[in-house]
């Protein structure tokens, strides 16, 4: 089958985050007042392409039954389902045992934090950093402290000397990792993640891995979870969705996988059991047969993320970018056109009517950065990127013509780790 990523949905009046929900989340009370009709949304992490067959099929048939009352994971169907992917697509194997839902991964690391650290405890992430690292430690009262990724242009890097010596900290008990990395895209090397593995369990530091994006990398490209590194290790917790991979974040369905027993048993005491029936439904049916429709939009996202490398470098010399190894997310550094201070997410929506998210909106070192969702149709992304092109030329008042160093390599795709799930 071939899938039609060229199609344009509609998504008004079905109550999207995306397309009615960007005002309060991006501008809180300086949200502007007027709604506008021509916007284009590249913000939320989140699709404009149809879920995969495979899940609209999964949730009619359980559409077929008509009581939708409280339901758990009783079964095995979606860990049979799960356990087959990750073992496919990643070489790794899980227990049943270890397997337990969440009504996605955000409300998981609320749970974390409660269930890893007491009141007096740190939580640990490197900057920039998903926004929800911080609410969730800041909703607990616990300290949040953070190790700022170094900077080469767009390439980022973990500063070790750094990262070691706030986890020696006592007091952190818990790393909020992102693999791979929003917003960056990047994908940590097998020997970053030993190194940070290994400086955490050091220091009895839980690792709390968000691997959300996992599924999304270029083709080419294979995943490494950072547990498979550690086998047996207690120490490291595994949270993973259908929701990005497949387009079903309105489902409230991720998969979290937890070796320690004893961390087990306090998440079953403290965590909400009950799972949307027809998110049960929609995870098994994708992860079941879901494979052939993600290999397609991978091979859809690297078009138009080279796009976008192509268009930088035609109108927008200055920005610094590079196609990232994973996400359907693109980082890019504008800082050559304006100044550090300036609120990127507020000048795109009102002179290019784009809802995109500045680097302000990732806790911090984001500075000049942009992050644009490309998970959009082709004809969609060239409308959004003529904006952007054309707002920066109509604010910009130095000299874009001169781009102010060499241009970055292209990424290299490692065939030997070819995914041939």
């Amino acid at each position: 089958m071939v899938h039609d990523f060229d199609r344009k949905i509609d998504r008004r009046t079905t109550n999207a985050l995306a397309i009615e929900g960007y005002q309060a989340y991006l501008f809180g009370a300086d949200a502007p007042s007027e709604v506008r009709e021509d916007l284009v949304s590249m913000w939320v992490a989140d699709m404009q392409f149809a879920a995969p067959p495979s899940a609209i099929e999964a949730m009619a048939a359980r559409l077929e039954h008509p009581i939708f009352g409280y339901t758990m994971n009783f079964d095995d169907a979606l860990f049979n389902a799960f356990g087959a992917w990750c073992a496919r697509r990643y070489d790794w194997v899980i227990r049943r045992e270890e397997m337990e839902l969440s009504l996605g991964v955000i409300p998981a690391l609320f749970d974390l934090i409660d269930c890893a650290c007491a009141p007096d405890e740190k939580v640990l992430t490197l900057t920039p950093a998903y926004g929800y690292f911080r609410r969730a430690a800041d909703h607990h009262g616990r300290e949040f402290v953070t190790s700022k990724l170094l900077r080469d242009g767009v390439d980022v890097r973990v500063d070790f000397a750094d990262f070691e010596a706030k986890a020696r900290d006592p007091k952190v008990r818990l790393f909020f990792l992102c693999h791979p990395h929003n917003p960056t895209g990047r994908i940590w090397g097998e020997d970053e993640l030993r190194r940070m593995g290994e400086i955490c369990l050091a220091n009895d530091v839980l690792i709390v891995s968000d691997e959300i994006h996992c599924d999304l990398l270029r083709s080419g490209l294979r995943h490494v979870p950072i547990a498979k590194l550690f086998p047996g290790a207690k120490g490291i917790v595994t949270c993973m969705a259908a929701s990005k991979t497949f387009n079903l974040a309105g489902m409230m369905m991720a998969t979290i996988i937890i070796p320690d027993p004893d961390l087990r048993a306090i998440w079953r005491k403290r965590h909400y059991p009950l799972v949307s029936p027809m998110g049960l439904a929609a995870a098994t049916g994708a992860y079941r047969g879901g494979g052939e429709w993600l290999d397609q939009l991978r091979l859809y996202l690297d078009e138009n993320f080279s796009l976008l490398s192509r268009v930088l470098a035609e109108r927008l010399p200055r920005a610094r970018f590079r196609i990232p190894g994973a996400t359907y997310l693109a980082w890019v550094d504008l800082s050559a056109y304006f100044p550090a201070e300036i609120n990127l997410t507020r000048l795109f929506l009102d002179e290019a009517g784009v809802i995109l998210e500045g680097g302000e909106m990732f806790i911090e070192n984001g500075e000049g950065m942009v992050r644009l969702n490309l998970a959009c149709p082709r004809a969609e992304l060239k409308v959004a990127l003529d904006r952007i092109c054309t707002a920066v030329a109509s604010k910009y008042t130095g000299s874009p013509e001169e781009p102010t160093d060499e241009p970055l390599a292209p990424l290299r795709l490692d065939r030997s780790v070819l995914d041939m799930a």
